[in-house]
């Protein structure tokens, strides 16, 4: 394990903090690393391997081992760590992984926290918008309650987890959508609109709260110094259909759209993980987030994937 760091120096900048990010090589985690060091502040990353600089620093949280010191030396913490949801199918197997990868992480997280001395002030813990389950035709906010299904249960474990945090660190849980980047969700689909092979999924009419890269870390690093706590949509401003979304996606490609993905063949080869990942519908709205006075770079699902693709 790399060398216990020192207590918290204080900041060489007014506005500058020092974040330990727990899943920093993942997509959200690098943009987020790139944003947060291109704005002054400094990060310190959780590696699951070996070292490699003096700001990565070991831990296992299969095993619920950390220098829980490092909370002595960091302003914030930010947690990314869990199974991909991408992964499919889900097998009971990969199931149990989903749910046991984001408590493992959080509670040994947390732990080290309430073990620290002077515990960080603020810890940002990924959710996700699973905790809606599936709910068309309702308008969704932070104040709706809690829906149905195995991402709904997975998602409200999680984040009674990150509640464990020292009373007087501030709890922030990021309920994310679709991350529109090169990975998570849009893994599978960029490569089938590259090849001309996208079309509509089921009815194509299933409402799908997304983000862009790009706004996903800005939000994050928003609620570093934000008074906000508890739980924060990150989605965008304006709630598209999987048909738009696919359709805009298979256009700034130039490729053709409209080969048809049937409902019943999207459930017969995924399971439950083609019903929650695909065809759920959430009309989801980022409140919070826009009332706290964040502003988007990307408004429209058009700007992000233009962003995705020129990038």
């Amino acid at each position: 394990m790399a060398e216990s760091p020192a207590r918290r120096p204080e900041a060489s900048q007014p506005d500058s903090l020092r974040v330990l990010v727990a899943g920093a090589s993942g997509m959200i985690g690098t943009e987020l690393c790139r944003q947060l060091e291109e704005s002054g502040h400094t990060v310190l990353r959780l590696v699951r391997g070996r070292p490699t600089s003096t700001s990565e620093f070991n831990w296992a949280p299969a095993a619920r081992m950390i220098d829980f010191t490092l909370m002595d030396r960091a302003d914030a913490v930010v947690n990314l760590s869990g199974a991909s949801l991408s992964h499919l199918p889900w097998t009971p197997r990969y199931r149990k992984l989903i749910l046991e990868s984001r408590l493992q992480a959080t509670h040994t997280l947390t732990d080290a926290m309430r073990m620290a001395s002077a515990p960080p002030r603020v810890f940002i813990s990924a959710s996700a918008v699973g905790y809606y389950g599936d709910r068309p035709g309702e308008r969704l906010t932070e104040q709706s309650p809690r829906g149905e299904g195995f991402l709904a249960d997975v998602v409200d474990a999680w984040e009674n987890a990150a509640q464990l945090a020292p009373e007087q660190t501030r709890v922030v849980t990021i309920r994310s959508g679709i991350v529109l980047g090169h990975g998570g969700a849009m893994g599978p689909l960029l490569p089938l609109a590259r090849l001309g092979l996208a079309g509509p999924l089921g009815t194509g009419g299933q409402v799908w709260p997304w983000i862009s890269l790009h706004d996903e870390a800005a939000a994050i690093r928003h609620l570093l110094t934000s008074g906000l706590a508890g739980p924060v949509n990150l989605v965008g401003p304006t709630p598209v259909t999987s048909y738009a979304l696919l359709k805009q996606l298979a256009k700034t490609l130039h490729r053709p759209f409209g080969i048809p993905v049937p409902e019943l063949m999207i459930e017969l080869v995924l399971q439950e993980a083609g019903h929650d990942m695909l065809l759920s519908s959430q009309k989801l709205l980022p409140t919070r987030l826009v009332d706290d006075g964040f502003r988007f770079r990307h408004e429209t699902v058009a700007q992000a994937i233009d962003w995705l693709l020129t990038r």
